[in-house]
């Protein structure tokens, strides 16, 4: 790349708002004195961003006596400062019951606890059951219902019993067990691969 390429020669800094205050500045504001007002000083609340120019001296004086909340009450000061926390943003209340939730009480939140349970699938019934109605189901999938088949269980079975059942059909079907037979490994390895998929879906 060349020391004095085309590209640098395009960029432009931004100009600088106080570049003619720095080198030209205007005088200061305090009444009676002559010095240069090289410092700024916001002028006051409701006037953001508009600013007093003083010397040093007096510029350290009024920010001594300087007060944003001037002219307000103590109830409008503690108003203030309470949606400062918030960024002055409006702000609601999440849920409409105080003091501690359930998981129970959390289903309950959006769309109603009916639809809550319709829509999630909870097989381990970590979020409790509606009130007065047992936990819905679980609905197999249709390649878990068929792995299920394939290890001779239904939709109903536990993870104990998927776990159980998987153990008894490794044992019977393995090829030490049968001698080598084709037809039994096979077997050994649809009821292996079943319970793999069973295990990735969570079910044992």
């Amino acid at each position: 790349m060349k020391p004095y390429s085309k590209y640098f020669e395009r960029i432009r800094i931004r100009p600088d708002p106080d570049a003619e205050l720095k080198t030209h500045p205007q005088r200061c504001q305090w009444d009676g004195c002559t010095e240069a007002g090289t410092h700024r000083a916001p002028v006051g609340r409701m006037r953001e961003g508009e600013y007093f120019h003083f010397c040093f001296e007096h510029v350290r004086e009024y920010n001594k006596g300087y007060n944003y909340f001037s002219g307000l009450g103590d109830t409008d000061i503690a108003r203030f400062q309470k949606e400062a926390l918030t960024g002055h943003r409006p702000t609601w209340k999440m849920g409409t019951a105080s003091g501690p939730r359930t998981a129970a009480d959390f289903s309950q939140v959006r769309s109603g606890g009916a639809g809550y349970f319709r829509r999630t699938r909870d097989p381990f019934n970590l979020f409790g059951a509606q009130a007065g109605r047992p936990p819905q189901e679980r609905k197999a999938r249709p390649l878990e219902a068929k792995a299920l088949e394939t290890l001779g269980l239904d939709a109903k079975a536990t993870g104990a019993a998927i776990k159980a059942r998987y153990k008894e059909l490794v044992k019977r079907h393995h090829p030490d067990a049968n001698g080598g037979n084709r037809g039994s490994e096979d077997r050994f390895r649809e009821v292996i691969q079943a319970y793999r998929l069973l295990r990735q879906a969570g079910l044992c």
